[in-house]
């Protein structure tokens, strides 16, 4: 059965990551790097991180921040995974000893395949819609046929998503997870119940029609 994995991104209340737990997510993300609008607290990530149940996973965010900061964030949320959007190299994500998820910047034209190549030790690899050093969560989208049918790492697609066009972008690019922020908000670090709903239902639809097809 096709399954396309779920992140939902930027949570901020607890009440918004239970929600989507129940919703079937595969991973809550939330954000610590200072110049994000959707930056949590360490002490409300812990009490959100204890909320979250089994087989959810946790995922901290990072853009070039310093390591002792990162470090403190790990020590006291404990995510089960690392995602760095910034211009971090392979010795910068690997040195905290953790999975990790590198972003690749697909905006403005932007090359990927550079960086697509350049951390093989990655988990998976994210691809955004923003721009090169432009924050995420930005409701940007890019042209989904440049997303690599085939690669050694998993691809998730992120950027500009939403229950209106997550089928079509599914259909197009073929990924093996999607991530959405701003898509299920109401306002940055707020999310809507029934765009979150939505949202999984298009999913579950379009990986229904896959099947069938």
């Amino acid at each position: 059965m096709t399954r396309t994995r779920v992140k939902f991104c930027g949570m901020t209340r607890v009440a918004d990551a239970v929600a989507a737990a129940e919703l079937g997510v595969d991973a809550i993300g939330m954000v610590f790097t200072p110049r994000s609008r959707r930056c949590v607290a360490i002490a409300q990530a812990k009490v959100m991180r204890e909320a979250v149940p089994p087989f959810v996973d946790v995922v901290a965010l990072f853009m070039d921040d310093d390591p002792v900061y990162v470090q403190s964030v790990i020590e006291a949320v404990r995510p089960d995974l690392l995602q760095f959007h910034g211009s971090e190299t392979v010795a910068d994500c690997t040195r905290y000893g953790r999975r990790y998820l590198k972003a690749v910047a697909m905006g403005e034209g932007a090359d990927a395949a550079s960086a697509l190549s350049a951390h093989p030790r990655a988990s998976g690899l994210l691809l955004d819609g923003h721009a090169p050093g432009a924050v995420g969560g930005s409701g940007q989208r890019f042209d989904w046929s440049r997303m690599p049918r085939r690669h050694a790492q998993p691809l998730i697609l992120a950027g500009g998503l939403s229950s209106e066009n997550v089928g079509d972008a599914i259909a197009a690019a073929r990924p093996w997870g999607v991530d959405v922020a701003s898509g299920i908000e109401s306002s940055p670090g707020v999310k809507d119940a029934a765009k979150m709903h939505a949202f999984m239902q298009a999913v579950r639809t379009v990986d229904r029609k896959r099947d069938e097809a």
